[in-house]
């Protein structure tokens, strides 16, 4: 036979009696503060935290000095990139005078030479006025 599907108000208020009356012995069952066992694992617990805030601490200390070293690294590069910027602005200055340096021995030169043709063609032009070149056989 089938037991009865739906408990009348009896049944449920007893088995809501013994929910609680269960409950009440498992709190009741369950150690107390300064039980030894709660006491150890108190200071388990207390070693825990201990151990995870000095593995902060040592990742925070790392990760400070990684940014320190990030910093020299940085500030070496710039120094590097400074004195690399000189060095080219100093070579750049030196080819610049070295070529103007050239175009003044250039155009030294080509005066002279300048002056040496306008002194043949005066010379020419004298030679000419003078009664012309002894060698025409006139």
């Amino acid at each position: 036979m089938r037991k009865n599907a739906t408990p009348d108000l009896n049944d449920r208020r007893k088995q809501q009696a013994e929910a609680r009356q269960a409950m009440l012995e498992k709190f009741r069952s369950a150690p107390g503060p300064d039980d030894p066992r709660m006491v150890e694992k108190r200071r388990e617990r207390e070693a825990i935290a201990a151990a995870r805030e000095e593995r902060q601490a040592e990742r925070e200390r790392a990760r400070q000095e990684q940014e320190a070293e990030l910093a020299r690294q940085a500030e070496i590069t710039a120094a590097a990139a400074a004195e690399a910027e000189r060095l080219a602005a100093e070579e750049a200055a030196h080819r610049a005078a070295e070529e103007a340096e050239r175009d003044a021995l250039l155009k030294a030169e080509q005066k002279a030479a300048r002056d040496a043709r306008y002194a043949a063609r005066k010379a020419a032009k004298k030679d000419r006025r003078k009664g012309g070149s002894q060698s025409r056989g006139y």
